[in-house]
């Protein structure tokens, strides 16, 4: 019996640190009701008490994060958006592609210019000094 009401006293001493730590620590946007200084002190005064009206009635749940940005295709309100073409639209958009294809095929059977053959001083090489024939 002892040893239980030992237990029981560790717990609730653990309860009151942990409660007087968790109203000290938070910011003051996350106390609802009275400041920051009055929670901590009704879970120092009240310890068991006030830590359970600390965590039951003071403490603010955390503000919902900003939304999130996503891509494009990451995004389900685009997707579900993007299948809701009418059937005019999806013609247009059909035809589009068709033409971009065909002007890509029509450029890839295209041949650069043949390029005209290479005459005496013109092989590529640095010919700093011209045709003179000027050795270095």
């Amino acid at each position: 019996m002892a040893r239980l009401l030992l237990i029981l006293v560790v717990l609730a001493v653990v309860f009151w640190i942990v409660s007087i730590v968790d109203c000290a620590v938070q910011p003051d946007t996350r106390h609802r009701g009275v400041s920051k200084g009055a929670w901590v002190a009704i879970t120092v005064v009240l310890p068991i008490v006030g830590g359970l009206l600390w965590f039951l009635l003071g403490r603010a749940k955390p503000v919902a994060a900003t939304a999130v940005r996503r891509a494009p295709d990451d995004d389900p309100d685009f997707l579900g958006s993007v299948g809701g073409m009418s059937a005019a639209q999806k013609a247009d958009q059909d035809a589009r592609i068709r033409r971009l294809e065909e002007e890509l095929a029509r450029l890839d059977e295209e041949t650069d210019p043949p390029t005209p053959p290479k005459t005496d001083g013109q092989d590529g090489e640095d010919d700093t000094h011209g045709s003179r024939g000027i050795v270095g």
